[in-house]
């Protein structure tokens, strides 16, 4: 399961909320494990010509009091055959051949068979939610709905079959749920997190003057799906001005540069980086990769429960502060379904995390359980570009690497041979 359950219900309490309904592919997938392709991609104009570029809407609901739920369309339901959520609804004709008489032995896929020949009279997945709220009693609850994946045409059949209904926005709560993870997330990240380690390094041993970086690019995209992860980027730096991941680059026996990788295993991101040296690096780029270093590991230093995610930032700047380097941007991010999950490292923008359901500021205090990434960089114009990011998770008294990566150095793939 990855829905932190315990995490949510005491959220759900707190907040005065009855139910909690998902809208959005990656909360859908979150709230229930289902996933589909098909979700995050399908626009409504891509079957109806003319119509809006909204998702194609579907639900995820969980409860305070009964079983959660999962609303899907009928030919995509089959994705739901092995979730923790039993639970499944459809709406609209199935769009199934019922000519031929079924020959063959459906074992545990009989369950959705059945529901796809199950009447349904509701033909959306709007309508279908509806029905499921005032079954459960649940038409004028306390009704939290992430709204940032609502589509207008749902939120307006939702407002006006809901007249008595306290409708909360929630979708600012579920990212806070999601910031801390369940076990199994935190399996996922750790294994995403090595791949993305091994391949890697894999690939950075195999980098030389003359050759092309996009070269290293699709090896790692091959070597990725052969452990079981699907390719997210591998970006590196060209002379020090910025991040690139689409030139065709050839390297040079100068090259000195910032390199960044990221693969998802079962949904799960991750990120990371290091330094690419084709050459010895001069005292003055190792002084410097050393302050990167000592800002990541001032950083750990802070980790622990309580300490506000502006507090690691700032030990990272003052590090580097000290040591006359200011035109760098050293920060954090957590890491999940998203390449970007709450808590965000950086320097408290006084802003606030809120919705109908939560008001308490964005620069969030560490909990047990949080994974995100440290990194920090330095892009030298015309001379080089250096970088370091580790992962970790946030434990009882502290933190732990989520995997092993060693930022010691520099990567010199001639030192190898």
């Amino acid at each position: 399961m990855l829905f932190n359950r315990p995490r949510a219900i005491d959220y759900m309490r707190q907040c005065g909320v009855d139910v909690l309904v998902a809208t959005s592919p990656v909360n859908i997938t979150y709230f229930t494990d289902y996933f589909s392709w098909m979700d995050s991609l399908f626009k409504e104009y891509m079957m109806s010509p003319g119509a809006s570029s909204s998702l194609a809407q579907g639900y995820a609901v969980f409860p305070l009091e009964g079983e959660p739920a999962l609303i899907v369309s009928p030919l995509n339901a089959v994705n739901a055959r092995d979730l923790w959520v039993r639970e499944v609804h459809c709406f609209g004709a199935s769009g199934l051949d019922e000519s031929l008489s079924p020959n063959i032995q459906l074992g545990a896929a009989q369950l959705f068979y059945d529901l796809l020949h199950a009447p349904n009279p509701n033909a959306t997945s709007t309508a279908e939610l509806l029905s499921l709220l005032k079954a459960r009693g649940l038409a004028d609850a306390r009704i939290g709905i992430e709204m940032e994946g609502l589509t207008p045409k749902a939120h307006a059949a939702l407002a006006g079959a809901l007249p008595k209904a306290q409708v909360k926005d929630c979708s600012n709560l579920i990212r806070l749920i999601r910031a801390v993870k369940s076990d199994e997330e935190i399996h996922r990240l750790a294994r995403s997190a090595e791949i993305n380690e091994q391949v890697a390094m894999e690939c950075l041993a195999m980098a030389k003057p003359g050759g092309r970086a996009l070269d290293l690019a699709h090896h790692y995209r091959s070597r990725a799906a052969e452990l079981g992860a699907d390719f997210d980027h591998f970006a590196f730096g060209i002379g020090g001005l910025g991040i690139a991941t689409e030139p065709d680059y050839i390297f040079t026996k100068e090259d000195i540069l910032f390199v960044d990788f990221g693969c998802v295993y079962q949904r799960y991101f991750s990120d990371s980086g290091t330094t690419l040296a084709l050459c010895p690096p001069s005292p003055t780029l190792l002084e410097r990769h050393s302050a990167l270093r000592a800002c990541v590991e001032a950083a750990v230093n802070q980790i622990r429960p309580g300490v506000p995610a502006s507090v690691v930032r700032g030990a990272m700047w003052q590090t580097l502060n000290a040591q006359g380097i200011t035109a760098t941007f050293p920060h954090g991010h957590g890491l999940g379904l998203e390449l970007r999950d709450y808590p965000i490292v950086v320097p408290n923008n006084g802003l606030r995390l809120c919705d109908n359901c939560i008001d308490v500021p964005s620069d969030l205090p560490l909990e047990p359980n949080m994974v995100f990434n440290l990194e920090a960089a330095i892009f030298s114009a015309g001379v080089a570009s250096l970088h370091i990011e580790k992962t970790f998770v946030v434990t009882a008294d502290g933190c732990r690497p989520l995997t092993s990566q060693n930022r010691s150095a520099p990567f010199q793939p001639h030192l190898l041979h």
